[in-house]
């Protein structure tokens, strides 16, 4: 069977992704600087580690399983979607955001993904991205506040006018969702803003039930990645009390969600970094040197996220471009 011109474009366009991401992925994964004899050293110093590992390893499925709901109940303004195909949609997006700056390629891939509709899409998309944006800011508030009580040194005035920001922020965000729907009309009532009216619009159709659960489900998934977080730590041997492991995890992710990253690898230098200046203060103390801790942030990242981008690439190779 002979294919279409336009057809064949597509065709040896997605042979040039396709192979430039796998390519990309192999580059990648050679350059980490994972140190397998920290590792084993660690490993000998934990109780049943293969627990700790099933457990990061189990809720992988359930993290982007929380995501992918999300974007189902977000999704379901535009266009009626299964979970299912919700899923396939967020891993595509996970994949095209390893390469491409993150929320740009995570957009695309979910947008992609949809049959009709997609200029309303990406309203919804961009809704996504900014329910797990507040609810990792408020969260990370929390978390603020509670390393300023652990680390006295850190709560100087600098730290509490930090944490003031932060909460005004955080109770910004309610006021924004109180007056969204009269933002959105306000906003495509401006003749020189209305023809990207369409991309917004879909965030002034949501009831505050819809809202409420999409929140709820995104404050989940935090939970969840938390949780995976603590899971790679203590697969390290890194053995913290409750508060500095649930006040720094919420601090790591703060950082990670409001530092701009270029893609899903920068996402990862982020994420140490933030590790290392977090939790530097109980180095000596709980065993958190920074080869261990950049261990931990490494295992995670390859877990929650280079798995997922792998079985996105799937998904990636079967999208329909023209509809």
């Amino acid at each position: 069977m002979t294919l279409k011109p336009n057809k064949k474009i597509v065709f040896w366009a997605k042979v040039v992704v396709f192979s430039g991401l796998l390519a990309y992925i192999a580059h990648v994964v050679r350059q980490q600087p994972f140190n397998w004899e920290i590792v084993k050293t660690q490993f000998r110093t934990v109780d049943h580690p293969e627990r700790w590992a099933l457990g990061l390893l189990f809720l992988t499925p359930m993290n982007w399983g929380f995501e992918a709901l999300k974007w189902q109940i977000l999704l379901q303004r535009v266009e009626k979607t299964s979970f299912w195909q919700a899923y396939r949609g967020v891993l595509t997006g996970v994949s095209l955001g390893f390469a491409l700056p993150a929320q740009l390629g995570d957009t695309a891939g979910r947008v992609l993904s949809v049959h009709t509709h997609r200029a309303e899409a990406i309203g919804a998309s961009l809704v996504s991205g900014g329910m797990q944006f507040y609810v990792a800011l408020v969260f990370g508030t929390l978390a603020w506040a509670k390393h300023l009580e652990i680390v006295p040194e850190r709560n100087t005035p600098t730290g509490k006018g930090l944490l003031i920001g932060l909460s005004i922020l955080s109770f910004g965000g309610i006021g924004f969702g109180l007056v969204r729907r009269r933002l959105v009309q306000w906003l495509s009532s401006r003749r020189s803003l209305a023809r990207f009216a369409t991309y917004w619009k879909v965030a002034g159709i949501y009831t505050n039930a819809e809202i409420g659960l999409a929140l709820g489900v995104a404050s989940l998934r935090y939970v969840i990645f938390s949780v995976q977080f603590y899971c790679a730590l203590r697969l390290v041997g890194i053995a913290l009390p409750t508060a500095i492991s649930a006040s720094g995890i919420g601090l790591v992710f703060l950082v990670k969600t409001v530092t701009p990253a270029f893609n899903l690898l920068s996402d990862l230098g982020v994420r140490e970094a933030a590790a290392l200046w977090v939790f530097s203060p109980f180095e000596q103390t709980h065993n958190a040197a920074a080869p261990v801790l950049l261990t931990a942030t490494l295992a995670l990242w390859l877990v929650n996220i280079l798995t997922p981008v792998l079985v996105g690439l799937i998904w990636v190779w079967k999208l329909k471009i023209n509809r």
